[in-house]
């Protein structure tokens, strides 16, 4: 068997060792060659390894030496038996088909192809690179590759070799050797601690025959051929190696229990020495004293060779030695063997030779040498007792690290006692067991109160906190265990060595299980063969199931001694003792140790250590760093755990012997190069037990604990992975519905995770193409599931699993082969199992790429789990789900949306005032319109105002799209609430746009009433002026004699009475408002049938007087009004008179605004009220009303409106008298007449006048009506007026600050009353300082001003001498902005001799004197006046806002907190004890201490005129409260404001409901109030803020 290339184990130069510089060593010069210099000293951690970076998910191949180690690491970490195959491919290669212009360098490099890396040399570098818990991994999936390991590791430089023990330490066989086939029983072992023989493997000399390679024959079936070891005839294997001769690696052969494939019928080691064992003597030597036989390959012996002979025939020898050698070879010398043998005392059966054979018959010889070595050798020895000789012969052990031992030592302090694991759980853990199942018991039954029956929710809620009270205090009297302490200060040291500790802890305690378990499993299969034993074969069940202690179990009590000390007070000791332990859990976290998310024996999370760690872990890290969330799910043992440990690397700490329980979370870190592209800093795995767990099929729970866990994880999760078997179909439909149950509830809560289902052991290539039948099947179940989750989640709109989540067959099914090439144990990991799973790995990452919304950060993950959790305890989680994040969207959403739509309305008023200023000055010198017709001018200016609220419109739609479409915010969270506020805003334009066209026909309506008397006080003052005075004035001139003063003033009277006598006033007719209302009435109600005959009844002029009260006595009557007021829901009378009083202080408002602008009624006024009352009543239709109650009341409003409407028109009509304004105006003409007859200059009087008369009122008036939008704006500002929530908490806040009984009985009774008190105390708060609202007065005073000063300077460049033209002038200029009154305009016109020049300049100074004077005036003047002027009323507008959409808890009256106009769900952060509703015991009349957040969640019933007073179920109470979602108090304690409230004034409030006491719950007792500064928003939904 002579081979042309020189084989694997010959002794080569490298080409490139000759550019090693003599001062450079070869390790030295191959580590920088590979790149991995730095970290021969800072070794490479497991953590560095296992970051996601964009090697670990491209396909790139490597180019340069330097690739190489990482391309090994990323295949073997993914199990990938190809990872040996390491080779740079150069860029080159790609064009090595073309076949044009050959050179003769291209041959050159055709032969010179000797800068490949040797494998083992790759090899050999990562692991001196590598720190001893990567070692650990490498060798771990090294040996589940069926790689050899290396158990001696050279370093070619030092000369020194390690014995490499603690990185085989967590290798665990499994095995069935011959003598337990019949029994089918099994081996499980750590293979350190298993005594085997040990058969070696080495060269003496150099060698033809590839020893490696026949090792490999040697381990290999016929059926199944793998390469073990790395050979000359594999890629690169020939290449010369550098720095791995003296190399030990060493592989094990474990029998499967069948004669007919098993090769040996015992397990044995097989080592194997690279290089020549003349030159690594010790490495021979530690082999031949720890091996049972071994077997040296040679070509040539030279016989006389003292160093031969002696190598061959040491004292220390305990191996049987084997000469193996090669007849083929033209070196080999029969003569020389026979010597040698004889020399060593050998006989021909330790002689084997090749002798022409070929290599299956030289295999089989081998074998048979080997079997029988393996059969009758006594020399057995664990590699754990290889140490002793390893120090004898100077051979360094990995384990001698101080760290290692010292964590050795403390773990085994622990451990080594144990001999009962259940007695050392119950002495040593005592606080997890039976106490934390009865606490996660307590917790549930808190939330889903299953077994309240008959008692009073709150006081069994109480009952409930007392028990858990005394479990925490029984968990707090245990002493810390020995083991506790030791585990404590075990993860408290120092560097690596707390992780050694972990290490060393997980492995004992999987040894003690192991053995445990074993005998249990025996007995079980005794106990089996008797059907008889059901009894006994139940307790061995429950032993099993006690019988696992892991390291998880250690955690979880320290999770539950943190979590108990949490109930002592502050200052205790033990409390403060134990605040550091979630800071050591996460710094574990950070270091890639798994966390127990979900403990699997009791199915809870102990939320407070879990969130406690998590905060801290945030600490940690930089802040803000992003987080994604890949989980996966399915069937247990279907290599859920074995698929993420393929895909990241990861290992999860499980006890041995079963299947992961519960839920384990584990950090990955994502590389700088990847954090861009995927938005995140970290990566979070998470592993959960096997759904449909036999384990746990006996409990009645198990559906429900595994829907929990599906819902948890599901809602954590960003992409799940779900494992599931197509061909159990039963199976199948389980599993879909549990995982279809839990996309449900997440869609319903704005959670989008995306999804893949992966369907295992599925290895033929035409799979996806074969399984589309299968795949529409699925499509099918999923859909059929989808109904019947939807149907018990009532959602019934879900009708399809695409409505749920996107979901397509063809991309959302991988199909992944099995994970064994081959029968196990000595079968190595498919190929393309790890190539599968590494294509499912990168469209994960794809997936987590594309994910609309944005990563969470550490503590909104926190977030995520606490509100999950929370709502998964409830038995109807979509309407128990609350969650920060999805609140603080929400809250964000309304806040932009309150923002737009102020935006919009602030337009609108700006738009509404300058159209009415427009309408006013129609028809007069200051109109711009050209047209004279006022109904085309009304035409016009509503056309406009169509215009302007439509791009509005779409203006706020494109906001919303814009803003569902960003990634930060969280805005995924609320996409459900996007056609609601779309609504909105088409609500929003139509609310708006009928205001504005009221006010239009309004103001039209007035200016057109008012043109009649304008032209008749036109009139009127022209024939004072040109036909009296200016006759008077030339008679008086052509008197002969000077006139003096009184006769002057005596002829004025004599005129001035003639005139009067003369002119016709007409006298101005007021029109009977009431009549018009009450036509307004009878046309609004016509289409009712009944209303004519109600209106009759009661004339409009006699409603309205006294206050509108409903009572349950007359037309009433048809509604059974019940009297006991006790869980009768909502009383219909209570609710109609709520609206009916919130109705009666709209109108009222809006009557009041009304008048309080002083112009004449128009129909539209009362339409518009008519209109309000129809909209309200429509928007409430869930209030009990008929008829009579709608006439009545409309009835009571029209009264008082008509009445105060008919005041308002008739002081108009006074006010407006052509006569009484001609009387006014006497004295001024009477001056005038006076000046002009003596030829006075008027200039400055005159400017004075205009300026006081016409400007001044004009200015004013804009300012009035200017203001109000910019105190709203204003006010807008605080975050108190930001949201409707805000506002609600505010004002609960200012209660708990001034603890005024009085004033909750109004916020409770008069909710509305007192929040618009409340919002104008806060305007006036806000405003108290002057100086605030008059930079607003003075920003619009100068506006005007400058607009005036422009029509001044522009009315003097026209070329008219006639000032009558040079005041119209500035008037049509000013037409737009300013309303000049007519009365005073023309009165300032007549007997005006000024000159137009000097006019000019006066009136620019008597501006300036106007400006001081006003601003004088508005810092004078108090906010009050200020408001009562102001056209719109801030703390209406505000309160309108706010207020919402006024409906209130159908139990506990609690205010809607939902935003957006057209919400169509009412919700209530904060629901009350019913007896603060008034609500009491029928027999007792005791106060109702019950709140309906959590009667929701009972079997209590309740019943009311809703329910035709039949009893209901308070869980069902969606079926007649469709449009409300009350939100289960998923705090237990986020209603404890008002049971605190309800506690202190207990007395108070039965004696103002005349009722008696309430019951009040002990746990109310403990609610001690704080200071309101202290308290915080959090604190009105979470339980800390008394």
């Amino acid at each position: 068997m002579e081979s042309s290339q020189a084989p694997e184990d010959m002794k080569n130069k490298s080409k490139n060792q000759s550019a090693v510089t003599p001062t450079m060593k070869q390790l030295e010069c191959l580590l920088e060659e590979l790149g991995l210099k730095q970290y021969y000293r800072e070794k490479l951690s497991l953590r560095r390894v296992l970051e996601i970076n964009k090697k670990s998910i491209t396909d790139e191949p490597a180019k340069f030496n330097s690739d190489l180690p990482w391309y090994f690491l990323k295949k073997l970490m993914m199990f990938n038996v190809t990872s040996i195959n390491v080779k740079c491919t150069p860029e080159c290669e790609s064009n090595s088909d073309d076949e044009s212009g050959s050179t003769d360098a291209d041959f050159d490099d055709m032969i010179d192809t000797d800068d490949t890396v040797n494998p083992l040399d790759i090899i050999t570098t990562v692991f001196l690179c590598s720190d001893g818990f990567l070692q650990q991994e490498l060798a771990l999936k090294m040996s589940m590759c069926q790689f050899s390991v290396p158990l001696l590791l050279p370093n070619c430089d030092t000369k020194q070799c390690t014995l490499m023990l603690w990185a085989m330490r967590d290798i665990v066989k499994k095995y069935r050797p011959q003598s337990l086939s019949q029994s089918r029983g099994f081996i499980e072992e750590r293979i350190v601690l298993s005594e085997l023989p040990m058969v070696s493997f080495v060269r003496l000399g150099e060698c033809s025959l590839s020893k490696s390679e026949i090792l490999n024959k040697l381990l290999s079936n016929a059926q199944q051929y793998h390469d073990t070891f790395v050979h000359h005839n594999m890629e690169c294997g020939d290449s010369p190696r550098r720095i791995s001769n003296g190399l030990t690696e060493i592989t094990w052969y474990l029998p499967g229990g069948n004669t007919n494939i098993d090769i040996f019928s015992q397990p044995v080691a097989v080592a194997n020495l690279r290089g020549d064992i003349a030159s690594f003597e010790t490495q021979y030597s530690f082999l031949c004293q720890t091996s049972a036989a071994v077997f040296v390959f040679f070509d040539h012996l030279d016989s006389e060779s003292e160093s031969v002979i002696n190598l061959l025939k040491s004292q220390n020898h305990k191996a049987q030695i084997f000469l193996v050698g090669n007849c083929e070879s033209k070196r080999f010398n029969l003569e020389s063997l026979k010597k040698v043998a004889s020399e060593l005392d050998f006989t021909k059966n330790n002689i084997i030779k090749t002798n022409k054979k070929n290599d299956a018959n030289f295999v089989k010889d081998l074998r048979k040498k080997v079997r029988n070595v393996v059969e009758k050798s006594e020399l057995k020895m664990k590699i754990e007792k290889m140490v002793k000789v390893a120090h004898e012969l100077g051979i360094l052990v990995d384990e001698d690290a101080p760290e290692c031992q010292t964590a050795k030592k403390n773990a085994k302090t622990i451990t080594a006692g144990i001999q009962d694991i259940h007695k050392y759980k119950e002495d040593q853990l005592p606080r997890q067991g039976q106490i934390w199942k009865t606490l996660t018991c307590l917790e549930k039954e808190e939330f889903r109160l299953r077994h309240v029956e008959s008692k009073n929710i709150e006081d069994y809620k109480s009952d409930l906190q007392k028990q858990k009270e005394e479990l925490r205090k029984k968990q707090n009297s245990y002493e810390m265990s020995a083991a506790m302490t030791n585990f404590i200060t075990g993860i408290s040291s120092p560097g690596t060595e707390r992780f050694y500790f972990l290490k060393w802890m997980r492995m004992n305690l999987d040894n003690v299980s192991r053995v445990r378990l074993s005998e249990l499993r025996e007995k079980y299969k005794e106990k089996c063969k008797n059907s008889e034993n059901k009894e006994e074969i139940k307790e061995i069940d429950r032993q099993i199931s006690n019988s696992s202690l892991g390291i998880e179990h250690f955690f979880r009590e320290m999770g539950q001694i943190y979590e108990a000390s949490l109930s002592l007070p502050e200052t205790h000791r033990s409390r403060q003792q134990f605040q550091h332990l979630p800071k050591l859990c996460a710094e574990l976290l950070l270091d890639g140790f798994p966390l127990e998310l979900v403990d699997g024996d009791a199915s809870n999370i102990p939320l407070r250590w879990v969130s406690d760690v998590l905060s801290q872990l945030s600490d940690l890290v930089s802040p803000n760093r992003k987080i994604l969330v890949v989980t996966v799910l399915g069937v247990q043992s279907t290599g859920k755990s074995i698929l993420l440990n393929t895909m990241f690397g990861v290992q999860f700490a499980v006890s041995s012997g079963r299947c992961t329980r519960g839920a384990f979370m584990l950090l990955i870190k994502i590389n700088e190069d990847m954090r861009k592209v995927l938005n995140c800093d970290f990566m979070v795995i998470i592993d959960t037990e096997g759904l449909k767990s036999p384990e746990l099929a006996q409990l009645d729970n198990s559906y429900e604990h595994d829907n929990e866990l599906a819902t948890l994880v599901v809602g954590l999760s960003d992409v799940t992975i779900v494992n599931i078997a197509m061909e159990n179909l039963t199976e199948m439909k389980d599993i879909l519905q549990i995982v279809v149950h839990a996309f449900l509830r997440m869609k319903e809560v704005g959670k989008k995770p995306k999804c893949q289902f992966v369907h295992q052991n599925v290895s033929d290539v035409s799979a996806h193409e074969k399984n589309l039948r299968d795949r529409k099947l699925l499509l099918k179940q999923l859909n059929e599931m989808t109904r019947a989750a939807a149907k018990m989640e009532k959602k019934e709109e879900n009708k399809n699993f695409t409505d749920v989540m996107e979901y397509s067959p063809d991309t959302g099914n991988w199909y992944i082969p099995g994970l064994w090439n081959g029968n196990p144990p000595m079968a190595p990991v498919n190929a393309g199992y790890s190539e599968a799973v590494y294509e499912l790995k990168k469209n994960i990452i794809q997936l987590l790429r594309n994910c609309e919304s944005s990563a969470n950060n550490i503590i909104e993950f926190k977030e995520w789990v606490k509100s999950l959790w929370n709502a998964v305890k409830h038995e109807n989680f979509i309407f128990s789900f609350r969650n920060s994040l999805v609140a603080d969207a929400y809250m964000k959403l309304c806040t932009e949306f309150n923002k737009w739509e102020w935006e919009f309305r602030k337009e609108m008023y700006t738009w509404v005032r300058n159209a009415e200023t427009k309408i006013s000055n129609f028809g007069t010198i200051a109109a711009k319109s050209e047209t004279s017709d006022m109904r085309e001018f009304l035409r016009s200016l509503k056309s406009d105002a169509t215009t302007v609220l439509s791009t509005w419109e779409t203006k706020i739609l494109n906001n919303l799209t814009q803003y569902f479409e960003q990634t930060e915010g969280h805005v995924s969270l609320v996409e459900g609430y996007k056609e609601e506020f779309s609504n909105s805003v088409k609500v929003l334009r139509r609310d708006i746009e009928n205001g504005v066209m009221h006010q239009l026909e309004a103001a039209a309506g007035i200016r057109q009433g008012m043109t009649e008397i304008d032209k008749i006080k036109d009139n009127h003052t022209k024939e004072i002026e040109k036909k009296s005075v200016r006759a008077l004035i030339d008679k008086c001139r052509k008197k002969e004699v000077q006139m003096t003063g009184a006769e002057l003033d005596k002829e004025f009277e004599k005129m001035w009475s003639e005139t009067l006598e003369k002119l016709s006033f007409s006298e101005q007719k007021t029109k009977n408002v009431t009549d018009n209302v009450s036509h307004c009435l009878r046309e609004n109600l016509k289409h009712r049938g009944g209303a004519n005959e109600l209106l009759s009844e009661m004339s409009l002029q006699d409603c309205g007087k006294e206050s509108f009260k409903c009572t349950p006595e007359g037309w009433f009557n048809r509604f059974k009004h019940t009297a006991n007021k006790v869980f009768t829901g909502q009383d219909h009378i209570m609710a109609a008179q709520h609206l009916a009083d919130r109705m009666i202080n709209i109108c009222t408002d809006f009557v009041n605004e009304r008048v309080k602008r002083r112009n004449n009624y128009h129909e539209t006024y009362i339409q518009e009220i008519l209109h309000k009352t129809d909209e309200t009543l429509q928007n409430n239709e869930n209030v009990k009303m008929n008829i009579e109650f709608e006439v009545s009341l409309k009835q009571h409003i029209c009264g008082f409106a008509a009445r105060e409407f008919q005041k308002m028109h008739e002081d108009f009509i006074e006010e407006n008298d052509p006569y009484r304004c001609l009387t006014k105006n006497k004295e001024k003409f009477h001056e005038d007449f006076k000046d002009v007859f003596h030829e006075r200059n008027q200039c400055q009087k005159k400017a004075e006048e205009f300026t006081n008369r016409c400007l001044k009122p004009a200015v004013e008036d804009f300012v009035n009506r200017s203001l109000g939008p910019d105190i709203i704006d204003e006010m807008r500002k605080l975050r108190e007026f930001s949201t409707r929530m805000s506002f609600q908490y505010s004002i609960l806040l200012d209660l708990l600050h001034k603890e005024h009984f009085r004033n909750y009985v109004t916020y409770i009774c008069s909710y509305e009353k007192y929040a618009k008190s409340w919002i104008l105390q806060q305007i006036k708060k806000r405003f108290s300082n002057e100086s605030s609202v008059f930079a607003f007065e003075d920003r619009h005073l100068r506006s005007c001003i400058d607009s005036i000063n422009s029509a001044i300077n522009k009315a003097k460049t026209r070329e008219s001498d006639d000032l009558k033209a040079f005041v119209e002038g500035i008037c049509k200029e000013l037409g737009d902005k300013l309303v000049i009154t007519q009365n005073a305009l023309g009165a300032f016109m007549i007997l005006n001799n000024a000159d137009k020049e000097q006019f000019a300049d006066c009136l620019t100074t008597s501006v300036n004197d106007m400006t001081e004077t006003l601003r004088n005036e508005f810092k004078e003047s108090t906010f009050e006046i200020k408001l009562q002027n102001l056209h719109v009323q801030p703390q209406n507008e505000l309160f309108n806002k706010l207020i919402g959409c006024g409906k209130q808890c159908p139990f506990c009256k609690a205010p809607c907190d939902a935003g957006g106009i057209a919400h169509t769900e009412h919700f209530a952060s904060l629901h009350r004890p019913e007896g603060l509703g008034r609500y009491r015991w029928v027999d007792t009349k005791t106060l109702v201490t019950e709140i309906c957040s959590s009667l929701v969640v009972s079997d209590k019933k309740f019943r009311s005129s809703d329910t035709n007073n039949k009893f209901h179920s308070y869980k069902n109470y969606k079926k007649i409260y469709k449009d409300w979602n009350i939100q289960t108090d998923v705090s237990l304690e986020a209603s404890d404001y008002w049971k605190y409230l309800m506690r202190k004034y207990n007395n108070d409030f039965a004696k103002e409901y005349e009722a008696a006491p309430a019951d009040i719950p002990k746990s109310w007792h403990k609610i001690k109030k704080i200071r309101p500064k202290k308290v915080s928003k959090n604190h009105l939904t979470s339980s800390n803020y008394f």
